[in-house]
């Protein structure tokens, strides 16, 4: 119990029960009038209630947005692993496509090549017995032609149908459409000598004789040579050696084992002879001006160059777009190539046999042309004679 001289003090519970023995001796005082230090020592407890409070509060934040910041990560890897396994997926299948579609265009191609080849011997052959009918005027032989094309046609052989009797008839007697069948037959006949004398014609026209006449004097340009190539003093021969030359570096020179004329030609015609006697292998032909000279030449229409090879020492191999034709003949000594420029046409002949090679035709031609020379198409050690420009008498 407080003495009298104790200062009075701020109670609640003695304020309310002054009217309790124990209580009625203290002092009070409204909580207003306490001290002033009391008060501000609770105002700082609380303030650092409320700071204390906060850090709780950031510490919490900063916690929660590390959960989200790795949910999001997690989330961003597997969204990315997934695009990742979507464009692989995309990849295989593009690349199962394109090695699909490969495969139809080759498919396709083997079988058109095998159409024409078909196409070739069939026109081989009518060619052989179209120049084996004999050339007269007479009806009557005609006529006999035309009851053999017929039984041909037909696929019949003998007299053609037969009688009650169970013996046949001659063509003239068969019943139906026989008549009709010589009589169409006689007219096929007649177109058909008319297209040899065309033919024949043309041949004339564009044959060996007639190109010739078009001979022009090649000599090869040293600076276009490949630093590989022997170069003969007149500039008419050309073969590939086993050391590179001390040669000055050139824009004109090409990086692949080739070396063009001096002489181009943007209108007109033109022919030249190169012999090719003892090589396996060589390439010849015409080139476009602007081509790349460093680097690859692919020899086709397509690049601007119409050419011609030899390989294996009897199959030329020509690239004619779309594809690469194969033909199998008799190695030639020398060959010639004719040039039309305005017609479009680039031609080869073996001029020993002076029958015709192959042409490219139908051909569009906007600059200068000039000839090229391969001596080695392909790497054999047999294939050291050179490309030789002979003169044309």
């Amino acid at each position: 119990m407080a003495s009298s001289s104790d200062p009075p003090v701020s109670c609640d519970v003695c304020d309310e029960r002054k009217q309790k023995a124990e209580h009625t001796t203290h002092n009070t005082v409204p909580i207003e009038e306490e001290s002033p230090e009391k008060k501000t020592q609770t105002d700082v407890h609380q303030m650092i209630q409320d700071r204390m409070k906060k850090i709780q509060e950031i510490k919490l934040s900063v916690e929660l947005r590390k959960r989200n910041t790795d949910k999001e990560r997690s989330s961003s890897v597997e969204l990315f692993s997934e695009l990742i396994r979507s464009f692989e997926r995309c990849q295989s299948e593009l690349l199962k496509m394109m090695e699909e579609q490969q495969k139809a265009a080759e498919e396709q191609a083997e079988d058109l090549i095998k159409e024409l080849q078909q196409e070739v011997t069939e026109l081989k052959r009518r060619n052989t017995e179209l120049e084996q009918l004999p050339h007269t005027d007479d009806h009557l032989h005609d006529i006999q032609v035309c009851e053999h094309l017929t039984r041909v046609c037909l696929g019949w052989k003998g007299d053609i149908s037969p009688d009650s009797s169970g013996s046949r008839k001659p063509l003239t007697e068969a019943v139906g459409v026989s008549h009709f069948v010589l009589y169409s037959n006689l007219q096929a006949l007649n177109q058909l000598k008319k297209t040899h004398e065309t033919l024949n014609e043309k041949l004339s026209q564009t044959g060996l004789k007639f190109v010739q006449k078009y001979a022009v004097d090649v000599t090869l340009d040293p600076d276009t040579a490949n630093p590989h190539l022997i170069l003969s003093d007149d500039g008419k021969q050309v073969s590939l050696g086993n050391i590179a030359q001390d040669v000055p570096e050139n824009p004109k020179r090409f990086d692949v084992a080739c070396v063009l004329a001096k002489q181009g030609f943007s209108s007109g015609r033109f022919y030249y002879e190169v012999q090719v006697k003892g090589k396996p292998a060589w390439c010849l032909g015409v080139i476009r001006e602007s081509i790349d000279r460093k680097e690859e030449i692919i020899p086709s229409p397509e690049d601007g160059v119409w050419a011609l090879g030899l390989e294996d020492e009897d199959t030329y191999i020509v690239i004619d777009v779309p594809m690469i034709i194969n033909i199998c003949g008799e190695t030639p000594e020398k060959v010639g190539v004719f040039v039309d420029y305005e017609e479009g046409l680039v031609s080869f002949y073996d001029v020993g046999s002076r029958s015709h090679i192959y042409s490219f035709i139908g051909q569009t031609f906007t600059e200068k042309l000039y000839p090229i020379f391969i001596p080695n198409f392909c790497d054999e050690d047999k294939n050291s004679n050179p490309l030789i420009i002979t003169p044309f008498s």
